[in-house]
C-alpha cells in the first residue's frame, strides 16, 4: 500500500489538503501550491476591493492579465457548453442574495431579503479576445467567477505542486474541489463523497478510487444562509437570478479536471431533473442525492461496497471532458 504524505492549510476562504507520494519532497509541494493559491486570489477574488477581477468590475474591462484570462476563458466555456446554466454574470444576483463577503463572514441569520426573479445579464454580454485579453462589459455586468475560479486553482496547483516535486503523484482538494496530478497509487486516489468538504475521513463512508483528471461536489446544503425566515445558497440559477430550487441538494461528478468536473457539478444542481440526461449524455460519472437523501448514480459511477470503488481508469466516462 502506498503511504502518503499529507498537509492542510488555509486558503480562499477554506480550507486546503496536499497529498503527495513522494514523502519527502512535501515541503517543495506546500511552496508551490500556496504561491499558486496566492496568486489565484490577488487575480479572480471577488471578495478583495484590491484583486484584479474586483478592479476589473469595477471599470468594466480593460486588459487583464494571464492568469485572470485563464479564468475568465474558463468561466465562458463553462457557460457555453452548459447552455448558460453556469453564468459568471451573476455576480449581482449572488451579491443580493446576501452572499457579499468571505462565507465567513456571511452572518448566518439576518432580515428579509427583497429578491426579485430576474434573468442574469448572461454570459454573451461579455466580450472577451483571449489574444489581445482584452475584456469588455456593458453597464450592470458584474463577473463572479466562483463555479469554476477555485477548480481552476485546483488543476493549476496540482500541477504547480507535481512540477516542484518532479516524481510521483498529487492530490489537490481545495475545500472538495479535487484535482489529480502525476503517477496515481497503485489502488488509485481514495475519496471520500460527502457534501461538505469538511466532514472527517470515516472508514464505511462512500469512497470512490480515482486515478486521474478531478473530482468535484456543488451542495445547497453547506453554504447557506436565512433571511427573514427563508433558505438561500450560494448557487445561483441564471434564468431567475436567484438560488437555484433545486431537486438536487448536492452533484458530485468526476471529469478529466477538476474545472470541468465544477462546472457539471453545479450544472446539475441548475438543471434540475435535466441533470442525469444531461451527466449522461455527456459520458460523466455522477452521483446525486435529492432532498431526502436519496442517492442517484449516473454513467459509471460505482454503487457502493466494501472499502473503496474504483472508477474504471481505461473508460471513456473517467476521461471525459466537456468541449464546446
Amino acid at each position: 500500500m502506498t503511504e502518503f504524505a499529507i498537509a492542510d492549510g488555509r486558503a480562499l476562504g477554506g480550507s486546503y489538503r496536499v497529498v503527495v507520494t513522494a514523502r519527502s519532497m512535501m515541503p517543495a509541494a506546500v511552496a508551490a501550491l500556496e504561491l499558486t493559491l496566492h496568486e489565484i486570489d490577488a487575480a479572480a477574488s471577488r471578495f478583495r476591493e484590491d484583486s484584479e477581477l474586483s478592479r476589473l468590475n469595477a471599470r468594466r474591462g480593460g486588459v487583464v492579465s494571464p492568469l485572470l484570462a485563464l479564468a475568465i476563458g474558463q468561466a465562458l466555456r463553462g457557460a457555453e457548453v452548459t447552455g448558460g446554466a453556469v453564468d459568471p454574470t451573476v455576480g449581482c444576483a449572488v451579491r443580493l442574495a446576501g452572499y457579499d463577503a468571505d462565507f465567513a463572514s456571511v452572518p448566518s441569520d439576518g432580515l428579509a431579503l427583497e429578491l426579485v426573479v430576474q434573468r442574469v445579464p448572461g454570459w454573451e454580454t461579455v466580450q472577451f479576445d483571449p489574444a489581445s485579453r482584452m475584456v469588455l462589459m456593458p453597464i450592470g455586468v458584474e463577473l463572479d467567477l466562483g463555479a469554476t475560479a477555485k477548480a481552476l486553482a485546483a488543476d493549476l496547483c496540482a500541477a504547480a505542486a507535481l512540477k516542484a516535486v518532479g516524481s510521483g503523484g498529487v492530490l489537490v482538494s481545495l475545500g472538495g474541489d479535487i484535482a489529480l496530478a502525476g503517477v496515481p497509487p497503485e489502488d488509485g486516489w481514495p475519496i471520500q463523497v460527502s457534501e461538505d468538504s469538511s466532514a472527517v475521513i470515516e472508514v464505511g463512508e462512500e469512497t470512490i478510487a480515482v486515478t486521474c483528471g478531478g473530482v468535484a461536489t456543488s451542495s445547497t446544503t453547506v453554504r447557506r444562509w436565512n433571511r427573514g425566515g427563508a433558505v438561500l445558497h450560494h448557487i445561483i440559477d441564471p434564468r431567475t437570478g436567484l438560488p437555484a430550487a433545486s431537486p438536487w441538494r448536492s452533484a458530485t461528478v468526476v471529469a478529466s479536471s477538476c474545472v470541468d468536473a465544477n462546472i457539471a457539478s453545479t450544472a446539475a444542481i441548475v438543471l434540475g431533473t435535466e441533470a442525469p440526461s444531461w451527466l449522461e449524455e455527456r459520458g460523466m460519472p455522477a452521483r446525486l442525492v435529492d432532498a431526502g437523501g436519496r442517492v442517484r448514480r449516473i454513467g459509471s459511477w460505482p454503487n457502493p461496497e466494501p472499502g473503496h470503488s474504483r472508477l474504471p481508469a481505461d473508460s471513456q466516462e473517467t476521461r471525459s471532458r466537456l468541449v464546446s
